[in-house]
């Protein structure tokens, strides 16, 4: 039986960020690192794969772990961490997954024959003369490899450029041999930098980190994490090397720059570096990004967006859901778990999350989503420090004769929720709310307007409250 698609798409106990979609017999595969929960540095963990049917994006499986960070040559210790990976088929037919370490400027590969499998270490990415590219005098060290195959050459796209770094020029595409090592076609630069990119169409949306490749119809796209951090930008070309354009943002994971149902401007989550790529999956097109958890960078879990295109080829961006992996609006009835927030903030702005001199590490100023346990424990996260203005949006639901509405809290906390379904409209009832050390049912009898609707829960009054999960009847 199908289930409804989430947004977070796995587990809430799952951090699997800088999602790399890819369709293989069927079935979507998304490649990325792996944070640890609390684990207070970026991808510390192995890689796993998660994967799900193109036509049930509400089934994702967990295909265990692909790759260790030991296996790598240079870190038997494994004292280096696995940065964001990307895995393309081979014109041999086996599946080569490509990736960086944290503390060496060079491309490593691995290769398995099945899409999910257990990938062994293959090599370095070289010239000719066996040099590593990033080792060589003059070369920019390597970064968030993305990768595509096209008949006997593979495309390999690298980079990170901290704005106001002159050493940095921007993302970089280098083609590989049939072998998926020897470089054939040495690094040419493909989207800029801040510092050099003026008169360039990029100014504003620079290059930062995170360069993935697709191809649809004979139009190329490069999806990159702008300087901003919080946007997937993109540019496009009818050539894979050269010749890219800004186009535009597909997606931001504070909502900043939209304006259909909010300010531009007005942050509806706590926002961070982004990661992430597009994929055809039955027909529909979607955008696979990454959120910030825990009230810190470290925490990120994937989401994903259904996308459109104009018939330029342009996308327009599209706004952070709770339900874009089901398509449509999620059913209007049941219980409902409060890590599904697409929108999360207060009375006090706060656009990101922190980190790199971007704002504040998130306090107890802010509500965060989390989770009991240690890492790998399956325990379903919650909302923690609902504290006073402190407000969780959910999109969107097909509503259809709700006439209350549960719930289930925990905490020191003395007030009330009010429900509404925009964050700025009108109160349609208010649910109250007393001290409690165990998770507790509140329920209120409240009208939900029939038809396609957003939930919005604020939190009114002492103290703080947990916010589980809701119920609507």
């Amino acid at each position: 039986m199908k289930k409804q698609g989430l947004n977070p798409y796995l587990p809430s106990w799952e951090y699997v960020p800088d999602g790399e979609p890819y369709v293989f017999n069927d079935r979507v595969y998304v490649y990325g690192s792996h944070d640890r929960f609390n684990g207070h540095v970026f991808c510390l963990n192995d890689y796993v794969c998660w994967s799900a049917p193109v036509d049930d994006l509400g089934n994702w499986r967990n295909e265990g772990v692909i790759y260790r960070k030991t296996d790598d040559p240079l870190n038997p210790d494994g004292h280096m961490c696995l940065y964001a990976p990307d895995v393309t088929l081979g014109p041999d037919g086996r599946y080569y997954l490509y990736y960086v370490l944290d503390k060496v400027p060079v491309v490593s590969v691995a290769v398995c024959d099945q899409p999910a499998g257990k990938y062994e270490f293959y090599g370095y990415v070289k010239y000719t003369d066996g040099t590593r590219l990033g080792e060589r005098e003059g070369d920019e060290p390597q970064f968030d490899p993305g990768v595509m195959t096209e008949g006997q050459n593979t495309y390999l796209y690298t980079g990170f450029c901290a704005p106001g770094d002159r050493s940095r020029h921007g993302a970089m595409v280098t083609v590989l041999d049939a072998d998926m090592l020897t470089i054939l076609e040495e690094p040419v630069f493909v989207a800029p930098s801040q510092p050099y990119s003026d008169g360039s169409g990029f100014e504003g949306h620079e290059f930062f980190e995170a360069p993935s490749i697709r191809k649809r119809g004979d139009m190329y796209y490069l999806i990159y994490s702008s300087v901003v951090m919080h946007e997937l930008c993109y540019a496009t070309s009818t050539s894979p090397t050269r010749g890219f354009e800004y186009r535009g943002v597909i997606v931001s994971n504070c909502d900043m720059h939209m304006d259909t149902y909010k300010p531009a401007e007005k942050p509806m989550y706590y926002g961070g570096n982004n990661h992430g790529s597009i994929v055809e999956l039955n027909r529909d097109w979607y955008i696979f990004y990454h959120r910030h958890t825990n009230g810190d960078a470290f925490n990120r879990q994937g989401c994903m967006e259904m996308i459109s295109f104009h018939r330029d080829g342009s996308i327009p961006q599209v706004e952070m859901t709770s339900c874009g992996p089901n398509g449509r609006p999620l059913e209007g009835k049941g219980e409902y778990s409060a890590y599904l927030a697409c929108n999360l903030f207060t009375s006090e702005a706060q656009q990101y999350t922190g980190g790199f001199g971007a704002g504040a590490w998130l306090d107890s100023r802010f509500p965060i989503i989390t989770q009991d346990g240690r890492d790998g424990d399956e325990e379903t996260g919650y909302i923690a420090n609902m504290i006073e203005s402190a407000t969780a949006g959910f999109k969107y639901f097909d509503c259809n004769g709700i006439q209350q509405v549960t719930v289930k809290v925990r905490g020191y906390c003395n007030g009330y929720f009010e429900v509404k379904t925009s964050w700025d409209g009108p109160v349609l009832g208010t649910i109250p709310v007393h001290f409690t050390n165990v998770w507790k049912p509140y329920t209120a009898s409240i009208s939900i307007p029939d038809g396609k609707q957003a939930l919005y829960f604020t939190y009114r009054g002492m103290g703080g409250a947990s916010l589980a999960s809701f119920i609507l009847d």
